[in-house]
Formats: structure tokens, C-alpha cells, sequence
């Protein structure tokens, strides 16, 4: 049975990973147009790469949450596909195996010329005007705002071929992640946890779980294996 799971900023918060949209957000202290468009790594590319690198040390620094790994312990019982628009490594390293990341990855870095020359980067730090293979600039593997999200076709098809779709810690307020939602199947169970239920989802038909993504997934968790027991 095909699982598919998209999730936000709320699965990793409870990680200590700070989102952008909570009154003491990563929004509170930049502007978008300073460190997450295109134009922004033209002008000042410094600043950008400061802030990324400020997150990415962040991310050395943190650990998967519970929520992360009760929903890496379902994978015995179903085939789970997670879609995330976070950019940490946490899903894998609780041990999820399929993960498609709609916003890139915090930990690689890619050419500024051909966005398919991507790079582990080796530690925390990308340091500005470093080059790569073809000569260009190294810039963080993240989508901008107002940059194509690549795998979106992916995650797509992805959500339109789900048994189960399960919606963790997004606001839905994000697109194209957020139009995900309409290409589920008709009739197929959706769950959604969030403390904070958005209104895109709260549906009659829809399972809604207030509670933070630890907490739900205990709940989901108790609730998917009863249903194949």
C-alpha cells in the first residue's frame, strides 16, 4: 500500500530547526528579497551564502525528531514516499529511504550555470566565489523564490498514485507544494497533522489531528497499523 506523506516546516521545528513563518521566524531578521531569490545572490552573494551557512551549521547541530523516526518505522508495513519542502537531512537520517525534496537540499551545493552539476558539500560552510567543474560559481542547491521547483511534476504523480496521503506541518500556503493536495485520488484516506489545521484542509472527509508532528504521528501511527492488522 503506497503512502505518500508531504511535509513542512512544522515536522522539524520540534528539532529545533527555525521556520520562517512563526512570529520568531527566520523572517523576523531578513527580508526574502535579501537572501532567497536570484537577484538577491547576484547583488550580495556574501549575505546569501552567511545565511545559508548559518543554516546549515544549524543543521550539524540538530537531530531527528520523533516524528521523523515513527515515521521511518512504518516503512516495514508500507511503501512510503515522503514529499518535503524542507531542506535538512532529517527525514533520511531517521532513516526514511524515498524522500523527494521539492526545495532542495541544505547540505549540497550546485553550479550557478546548470542546476543538474550538484555537489555534497564538504561541511558547514560555502565559502563565496568558489568555483566547481564547469567554472562557475557554486551557489546553494535551494530554490528561489521565483525559480521552477523541478520536482514537482515528480511529486505529482507521486500524490496522484496514493493509497494513503498524509499531510504533516505545512501551512499550505506554499506553491506549488500546496496544490499537491488536489491530485490525491478520490476516496483515498487523508490525514493531517498540524497544531494548527489549515484551512485548505480542514475538511469533513479529511482525518485532522491537532497536534505537533511527534505527538500526531504516535496517534497516526496507532491508527494506520490497527487498519492492516
Amino acid at each position: 500500500m503506497k503512502l505518500v506523506v508531504l511535509t513542512g516546516a512544522g515536522m522539524s521545528a520540534e528539532s529545533g530547526i527555525n521556520t520562517f513563518r512563526d512570529s520568531d521566524g527566520l523572517w523576523e531578521n531578513y527580508r526574502i528579497e535579501d537572501v532567497c531569490t536570484p537577484e538577491a545572490l547576484a547583488r550580495n552573494p556574501e549575505l546569501v551564502n552567511d545565511f545559508y551557512n548559518q543554516r546549515r551549521k544549524q543543521l550539524y547541530e540538530v537531530s531527528p525528531n520523533s516524528g521523523h523516526e515513527l515515521l521511518a518505522e512504518l516503512e516495514p508495513y508500507f511503501d512510503i514516499q515522503i514529499i518535503t519542502q524542507n531542506i535538512d537531512d532529517l527525514h533520511e537520517r531517521a532513516g526514511s529511504k524515498q524522500v523527494l525534496h521539492l526545495h532542495g537540499e541544505l547540505k549540497k551545493v550546485r553550479s550557478s550555470k546548470n542546476p543538474d552539476l550538484i555537489y555534497d558539500l564538504d561541511g558547514w560552510e560555502l565559502k563565496s566565489g568558489t568555483t566547481c567543474d564547469d567554472g562557475s560559481t557554486l551557489r546553494p542547491h535551494i530554490v528561489f523564490f521565483g525559480e521552477a521547483v523541478p520536482n514537482i511534476e515528480l511529486a505529482t504523480e507521486m500524490v496522484r498514485q496514493a493509497d494513503i496521503l498524509v499531510i504533516i506541518g505545512t501551512s499550505l500556503a506554499v506553491y506549488p507544494a500546496a496544490s499537491l493536495l488536489h491530485y490525491a485520488p478520490d476516496g483515498i484516506p487523508v490525514f493531517v497533522i498540524d497544531p494548527k489545521i489549515p484551512a485548505e484542509a480542514r475538511r469533513k472527509e479529511f482525518h485532522c489531528i491537532e497536534k505537533v508532528a511527534s505527538e500526531g504521528m504516535i496517534e497516526l501511527k496507532k491508527i494506520l497499523l490497527t487498519s492492516i492488522s
